[in-house]
């Protein structure tokens, strides 16, 4: 359990700061077909980190160390997530569809890399951000302006990933199921309401039961999105 009295998977931390996480996400997508669901959330992720460690390195954060420290435990829980899965064990109810549908040949990789997205900033991101300020004793304000530069960045690589993973021609009709799933999802969305849970979680940081019971309903709700944006369409 964490300090938020959240049930946490069993290998949340990543030795080695932000290169250790990068290793671990090197090693996966040498390990995993490129067609296999979690390794195009992978990629897309890998790609982030990337661009995160760089701006780390460059001073755009106002708290070099704080934002990296958030960057190892937030991607700790999908890598908790990843080994859970390869142990046989039962990954948080968030990342369940993505690990479950991975190799279902009428998902399409946009909605993969949208559902683990999905998971990750739907409910690891508030949980993170709660452990992060724990840690380093600080507030939610002095964590905003990094968490909303953080977002940009985000942002703009969604529209990206968007390009790169869609089907088809440039424009897609509008009827196409496709661009109907994954137009009633947005990054922005996600990232605004991961910035709510956060500040819920941390008021509710001191009664244990009440952090554990939303955190739980958070992840379940999360999932129930995720299992929306892996809706087969083959």
């Amino acid at each position: 359990m964490t300090t938020t009295g959240v049930r946490t998977p069993a290998r949340a931390g990543v030795r080695g700061g932000i290169d250790g996480v990068l290793e671990r996400m090197r090693a996966l997508e040498a390990a995993w077909p490129a067609r296999d669901g979690v390794a195009v959330f992978n990629r897309v992720y890998l790609s982030v980190t990337e661009e995160v460690n760089r701006r780390v390195a460059a001073g755009c954060f106002t708290d070099r160390a704080a934002a990296a420290e958030l960057d190892v435990r937030f991607a700790g829980r999908y890598l908790a997530a990843v080994d859970l899965a390869r142990s046989g064990g039962r990954p948080p109810a968030c990342w369940r569809p993505l690990f479950q549908l991975r190799g279902h040949p009428a998902v399409k990789p946009l909605q993969f890399a949208l559902a683990g997205i999905n998971a990750h900033i739907g409910h690891d991101l508030a949980v993170a951000l709660v452990d992060t300020c724990r840690s380093r004793g600080l507030e939610p304000s002095a964590m905003e302006g990094d968490f909303h530069r953080i977002g940009r960045m985000l942002v703009a690589m969604e529209e990206r990933i968007r390009e790169e993973l869609m089907p088809g021609p440039d424009v897609l009709d509008v009827a196409d199921p496709l661009t109907h799933l994954v137009g009633s999802w947005t990054l922005e969305a996600a990232r605004n309401a991961a910035w709510a849970s956060f500040r819920a979680l941390w008021a509710v940081r001191t009664l244990p039961e009440l952090s554990e019971e939303l955190t739980d309903r958070l992840d379940a709700s999360v999932g129930m999105v995720g299992r929306c944006l892996l809706t087969p369409l083959g």
